[in-house]
């Protein structure tokens, strides 16, 4: 039997809210361009499970749907007030299953990702990033602006 974890979270803005069981071994990271293209960013961590373990508490979900890199269509549900992308997940036949965004997950530090997938796309200067400084908090905008390259 999976260990599963009972985690609660939302949008951005709290008009969808959510509970969900999932299994804290399973998060990973997913370096595939459609993730990088929606995630604004290089990469998405996010928890797989079974649809029935998601239950919508608050809110509802706009849907865009996709072939993703996979073959498989994927429908993205997100808040229609900010966005926020909470879920991707299988569309048609077949085991139901979603991967779950960690950012929106309220438990989300205890969600350690174990895993990469679709490497072969991941930018290559994600493997340098223990090595960048690191601030607490947002640097003045001078910290950035008179930053040089070595």
């Amino acid at each position: 039997m999976v260990k599963s974890m009972d985690v609660d979270g939302g949008c951005l803005c709290g008009h969808v809210t959510y509970a969900a069981a999932v299994n804290p071994a399973a998060v990973a990271i997913c370096n595939c361009t459609d993730c990088q293209n929606h995630s604004g960013s290089a990469f998405s961590v996010f928890v797989p499970l079974e649809e029935t373990d998601f239950r919508l508490k608050t809110g509802e979900l706009s849907h865009y749907e996709k072939v993703g890199g996979s073959g498989t269509l994927r429908a993205m549900g997100f808040c229609p007030k900010c966005g926020t992308l909470i879920y991707g997940k299988t569309v048609g036949q077949g085991m139901r299953w979603m991967s779950l965004r960690v950012g929106t997950i309220r438990q989300r530090a205890a969600l350690k990702p174990g895993r990469q997938i679709w490497y072969g796309s991941a930018q290559t200067w994600t493997d340098d990033m223990a090595e960048l400084p690191k601030f607490d908090k947002q640097p003045s905008f001078d910290d950035f602006a008179t930053q040089t390259e070595d």
